[in-house]
């Protein structure tokens, strides 16, 4: 009988299998019993690598396992599970020569890991994992391809949604202990904003409706533009530290839930939970709803819209003009900032010549309101770091990837979004700083993106944006990892990725690279079969490194023995996922 396919995948990735026939328990070991345990990295720390004992069975894919032995005309075992355990043993000798190298080197482990982003309706609102059948194969063949880890949402409207500290992780127990099963790590994203109205949402999850009912009784909760429209994304900034959500304040809230987070999980922390990142707005970033896409207000590539009109808001713009001696400069927000859907040259306040952006008032405006979303951030991090501290994880920040109008001298959207950079002022390294403080991880997104790409006449500049970030991580001494902002599975994508990630800016860059980067996201078409081999080579290489020793033609060759046998999983991922 031939080796089935879970035998197969654990071969691969040297993982301790049992097989049942008969009633019969036969143990097929991967060589010494050991697995590689992959440690989240940080530049510029020294490095721990362990090597740890497992056990764990792979849940079985096809319906009848067979096992691992048959009887064979003379003895001893079939020509092609000779082959698969040479395979293995050969994979299993490369990762423990590594491993030795790394233990006893003062270099650091080369390359950048890859995890992959779990789809957002991973758990159902019924607190249980949405297509199970679908999800374990998927990360089976996830951690196949040498996939690092998977990034999940962790909804704080699923989780607390009927009542103010009343918790339920079902689901997300669930998914975790899957993860952990199939020797995958975790960053775990909490997520504190509704799911629906950006690029890319999928599904619907609003904020808990204890919050949704609070702030239908005081709408100055939501973020607010100069017209009144309200944003029930996330709660308004503004009241961070005031006692508006059943007694308690918005920073608080988010503290109890990742403290109840901590306390649930924390057999998992720094083993499997590699990461905790921290969302702080909409779609999980540290910036303002300025471009909401929810029901066509905006349009890529409008400008965006100032969202600081709520009555907390202008309670502390008029606080902060007060003691800069400019109390009429308190009463509202730039009001010739024009709409969404403008550009900057359409409007008074952005236009390159004679701009309010660049007189006084702009500048002591756009100071109070790029200083007050770091200062949510800071808020936020302060708890995070007390919480998480001595666990094991890394916290990570996302930024979001505003590269339109980048051109322009006032980087109009960029500072509605509450990022303080223009052609004259560097927006970045101020966030890149704050983070660095407490340690945490600056995460930035449309790292696959080429300013030629995109719309010239809105003078896209994705790549130069990258760039600019990557200067002020590297001053900041900040770890940096990326995302894609947009589902790519082409080869062009791809290197650009590889290009980005190696993080080769400056004399200064050395050996620096990415600490990480995930990939948006799983889903069938990830596991097309074309799509599916580019991704495995595009794995291989970003786990290389950028002083790879190994030829390109000779990771894609080894790629392609990867999808060669991982097909019938992938297409039951595939088929599984479409339903």
């Amino acid at each position: 009988m031939a080796m089935s396919l879970p035998h197969q995948i654990g071969a691969l990735s040297g993982t301790s299998l049992t097989a049942e026939t008969g009633g019969v328990s036969c143990e097929v070991p991967a060589k010494g019993s050991s697995a590689t345990s992959a440690m989240w990295r940080t530049p510029m720390t020294n490095l721990k690598v362990s090597v740890q004992k497992t056990g764990a069975e792979i849940d079985r894919v096809s319906p009848s396992p067979s096992p691992p032995m048959s009887p064979m005309m003379g003895g001893g075992m079939r020509p092609d599970l000779l082959a698969c355990q040479a395979l293995m043993e050969a994979q299993v000798d490369e990762v423990v020569e590594r491993e030795y190298k790394v233990r006893n080197s003062s270099e650091k482990e080369k390359g950048v890991p890859v995890f992959v982003m779990m789809p957002l309706d991973s758990v159902k609102m019924d607190h249980t994992v949405n297509r199970k059948k679908a999800m374990n194969a998927s990360l089976q063949a996830l951690k196949s391809a040498g996939v690092e880890g998977i990034m999940m949402d962790v909804w704080w409207g699923l989780v607390e949604r009927d009542a103010p500290g009343e918790y339920n992780w079902g689901g997300y127990a669930e998914l975790m202990e899957m993860a952990k099963k199939h020797g995958l790590k975790v960053q775990a994203v909490m997520s504190f904003h509704q799911c629906g109205g950006n690029v890319g949402d999928s599904c619907t999850i609003p904020l808990p409706r204890w919050v949704v009912e609070e702030m239908e009784k005081d709408s100055d909760l939501a973020y607010t533009d100069q017209w009144g429209r309200r944003n029930f994304e996330y709660v308004s900034l503004g009241c961070d530290t005031l006692p508006v959500l059943k007694g308690r304040t918005p920073v608080q809230c988010y503290s109890d839930f990742m403290r109840g987070f901590r306390d649930r999980f924390e057999n998992l922390l720094g083993d499997t939970i590699v990461e905790i990142q921290v969302g702080m707005g909409p779609a999980g970033e540290l910036r303002y709803p300025s471009y909401p896409e929810k029901d066509g207000v905006w349009k890529f590539p409008g400008i965006g819209a100032f969202q600081c009109y709520d009555k907390y808001m202008i309670s502390s713009l008029q606080g902060a003009a007060e003691a800069f001696g400019k109390p009429e400069w308190g009463h509202t927000g730039p009001t010739d900032a024009g709409q969404y859907n403008n550009w900057p040259e359409d409007t008074n306040f952005f236009k390159k010549e004679g701009g309010g952006w660049d007189s006084q008032y702009g500048e002591f405006f756009l100071t109070w309101y790029s200083e007050m979303l770091l200062n949510h951030g800071e808020r936020i991090l302060q708890s995070a770091k007390a919480i998480f501290e001595d666990k094991g994880v890394k916290i990570s920040v996302k930024i979001a990837g505003i590269h339109w109008h980048y051109g322009t001298r006032s980087h109009a959207p960029e500072l509605t979004a509450g990022y303080y950079n223009t052609r004259n002022r560097d927006g970045y390294l101020p966030i890149a700083q704050m983070l660095a403080r407490h340690g945490a991880v600056f995460n930035f997104t449309c790292v696959e993106m080429r300013d030629h790409e995109q719309p010239q006449d809105a003078q896209c500049a994705p790549e130069k944006l990258v760039r600019q970030v990557a200067l002020a991580t590297q001053e900041a001494q900040v770890p940096l990892a990326g995302e894609n902002a947009l589902p790519r599975y082409d080869d062009y994508a791809h290197e650009q990725i590889l290009q980005a990630s190696s993080l080769n800016i400056n004399d200064q860059s050395g050996d620096r690279e990415m600490c990480a980067f995930t990939y948006l996201r799983m889903n069938p078409d990830l596991f097309h079969p074309d799509n599916w081999r580019r991704f495995v080579a595009f794995v291989k290489k970003m786990k290389e490194g950028k002083d790879a020793n190994k030829c390109r033609e000779q990771v894609e060759r080894e790629a392609e023995h990867f999808v060669h046998i991982t097909q019938p999983l992938v297409q039951e991922a595939a088929a599984a996922l479409m339903h």
